[in-house]
């Protein structure tokens, strides 16, 4: 059996073995009962691409000192989110608000010397150098974010949703039964496969000019993407949440679309008919008392609305 070396696991999966007191078997750490509960699993496919899996709860947050730490390096990072089952170790109640998702950043936003081991953490990341990448794809005609990305010479932070067949893949990682010997082959190319899919999905994004981005505006987009989805039945106003926000609508606007590849107000009819379906089919409401409870006071708009998202009105998705 192949032994569990500093060469086959990221650093970072050793030094949080460490602080818990326990040891990595086949890559990966079950959390001790008095730290927590969970495992954290982590794979080293070669110099140029990494991957950490995490499901977990912590009693507390803990501190790592990164030992990667290398602002010299390009690394593009992308952080799968709400992309476990139901039925796995973090709460059910979590998953009902968020959709899965990745994040994908380059390098100059993680260069902190200390990473925070979060209680509460369901993930996949995965890191992968942005030459490594650059070698790899045609250098002609390419969209200026993916040119941005390849280059990693300023902050940049995109959210993209995950579509059945990125969460198929996805799934396949999470599940599949795969012997030690094909176990690292495996899981490198469905890492690669996800990283090819998701910047295919970013080059299909029209933004012409791409500004870079701190943590506080980042910090802030997301609060105002909160706002947002916590009042699905009150259309946003630009004016409003620029204030909220601190910053002038132009620069919300432009910000908020550069990250998640989608205007503020598409990005809110889109969530406002997932919430729609879901109440439809999971809650079994009528199609009035969700178009009412969502804002619509024309319920043939919101039915049009709802067919124009989700490809048929509600009385055919409550019904199928």
């Amino acid at each position: 059996m192949e032994e569990d070396t500093p060469q086959n696991v990221p650093t970072i999966l050793v030094r949080f073995a460490h602080l818990l007191g326990t040891e990595i078997k086949n890559r990966r750490i079950q959390i001790p009962e008095n730290f927590g509960t969970g495992y954290c699993a982590g794979f080293v496919f070669n110099e140029n691409i990494q991957m950490i899996i995490s499901n977990y709860e912590l009693h507390e947050d803990v501190l790592i000192k990164n030992p990667d730490v290398n602002v010299a390096r390009k690394t593009l990072f992308f952080k799968f989110q709400n992309i476990f089952p139901k039925s796995e170790i973090v709460s059910a109640e979590k998953y009902s608000l968020e959709t899965p998702s990745v994040l994908i950043a380059t390098s100059r936003l993680h260069t902190d010397d200390v990473i925070s081991i979060h209680t509460n953490t369901a993930t996949i990341n995965i890191e992968i150098e942005a030459s490594y990448l650059d070698g790899l794809f045609d250098l002609s005609d390419r969209s200026p974010i993916l040119q941005s990305l390849l280059q990693n010479s300023q902050p940049l932070l995109f959210e993209q949703l995950l579509y059945p067949s990125l969460q198929k893949i996805v799934e396949e990682i999470l599940s599949e039964s795969i012997s030690k010997t094909f176990e690292l082959f495996f899981l490198k190319i469905k890492a690669e496969e996800l990283i090819c899919r998701l910047l295919m999905e970013l080059e299909k994004r029209n933004e012409k000019q791409l500004y870079a981005l701190n943590s506080r505006d980042v910090q802030i987009i997301y609060k105002v993407k909160e706002q947002i989805l916590e009042r699905l039945e009150t259309p946003p106003i630009i004016h409003e949440l620029a204030l909220f926000a601190n910053m002038s609508p132009t620069k919300l606007k432009r910000l908020f679309k550069q990250i998640f590849g989608n205007s503020i107000f598409s990005y809110y009819q889109e969530f406002r008919m997932k919430e729609a379906a879901r109440l439809l089919k999971e809650k079994k409401l009528a199609v009035s008392d969700v178009g009412y409870q969502l804002g619509f006071t024309n319920l043939s708009h919101f039915s049009r609305v709802f067919k124009e998202h989700i490809g048929m009105k509600p009385k055919q998705y409550s019904n199928s």
